[in-house]
C-alpha cells in the first residue's frame, strides 16, 4: 500500500509573530544584562586594584617617614613616645577615658578624590593572612568620610591613638578576595597582629576572641579594657549581612 506523506503548512499567525518578538526581546535583554554584569565586575576589579595600589603607596610613604623621623629625632622619640612604664600606661588610660577618640598630631594631611582630609596614623601587619596596610584617620569621623577612606585602606573607627591604653578599633572592607580585610574572618585565637605607630614602635597583639554581630551593634568598641592595650578589627561577612569582630590584646 502506498503511503502518502503530507506536509502540514505552517501558518504565521499574528499571535505567533507577537511571541517571536517577545522571545527576541528577552534574548537581547539577556545578552545585554550579561555584558553589563561582566562590565560591572571588571570595573569593580580595576577599582579594587587601584585602591590596593593607592594603599600600598601610602604604606611606603608612611614607612619611609617613620624611618626618617626615627633617624633625625631618635632621642626625642624614645624619651617622649616610647615610654612603656606603668605610670605612662596609667596616665594614658586616664586621658583616653575622658577622650576616647583623641587623635595624633595631624601631620602630612592628604585629601581623597571626594575632598576628605586624612592622615596615616599607623600600619597593620598580619603575616598569617598577608595583610600589610596603612591605617587612616579622617578629620571629621563622619559616615561619608569613613566610607571614602575605606575605599583606600583600613581606617580607624573608634578609640585611642595606636598602641595606647584602650580599645583601638579598625574597620576594613571585605572584598571577598585577598585584599584589605577579606581574610580577617579566618583568624583564630592566638594569631598575631602587629601595629606600628607613627613613632615607629611596633606592638604585637594576640587574638583572643572572634564573633559576629548585626551591623547596628557597636558594643565591640567599648573602652573598658581594665587598663590594657587592645585592638578590634571589624569587617563584613561574605554576604554583608553581619559584621565579623576580631579582638586582640597586647602581648
Amino acid at each position: 500500500m502506498n503511503q502518502i506523506l503530507v506536509t502540514k503548512k505552517l501558518y504565521i499567525t499574528p499571535e505567533l509573530k507577537r511571541k517571536k518578538k517577545i522571545y527576541k526581546f528577552y534574548f537581547f535583554l539577556s545578552v545585554f544584562l550579561v555584558f553589563a554584569l561582566i562590565s560591572v565586575y571588571i570595573y569593580a576589579e580595576v577599582d579594587r586594584n587601584k585602591s590596593e595600589e593607592t594603599s600600598q603607596s601610602i604604606l611606603d610613604d608612611f614607612n619611609n617617614g617613620v624611618e626618617d623621623t626615627t633617624l633625625a629625632d631618635g632621642n626625642v622619640l624614645i624619651a617622649v613616645l616610647n615610654d612603656t612604664s606603668d605610670d605612662a600606661d596609667s596616665s594614658a588610660g586616664s586621658s583616653e577615658s575622658n577622650n576616647p577618640q583623641s587623635t595624633v598630631n595631624k601631620n602630612n594631611v592628604q585629601t581623597t578624590s571626594d575632598g576628605f582630609n586624612y592622615t596615616t596614623i599607623a600600619t597593620i601587619n598580619i603575616s598569617k593572612i598577608n595583610v600589610n596596610y596603612p591605617i587612616l584617620d579622617g578629620e571629621t569621623d563622619s559616615v561619608e568620610e569613613t566610607e571614602a577612606l575605606l575605599k583606600i585602606s583600613p581606617t580607624k573607627f573608634w578609640g585611642p591613638n595606636p598602641n595606647e591604653v584602650g580599645n583601638f578599633c579598625i574597620v576594613g572592607h571585605n572584598y571577598r578576595n585577598s585584599k584589605f580585610f577579606s581574610k580577617v574572618p579566618t583568624l583564630e585565637n592566638g594569631d598575631i597582629i602587629d601595629i606600628t605607630d607613627e613613632a615607629g614602635k611596633t606592638i604585637s597583639y594576640s587574638v583572643y576572641d572572634k564573633y559576629e554581630v548585626v551591623p547596628e551593634d557597636v558594643s565591640c568598641t567599648s573602652q573598658l579594657t581594665d587598663g590594657r592595650k587592645e585592638i578590634t578589627l571589624i569587617t563584613c561577612t561574605n554576604d554583608s549581612k553581619m559584621r565579623v569582630i576580631v579582638k586582640a590584646r597586647a602581648i
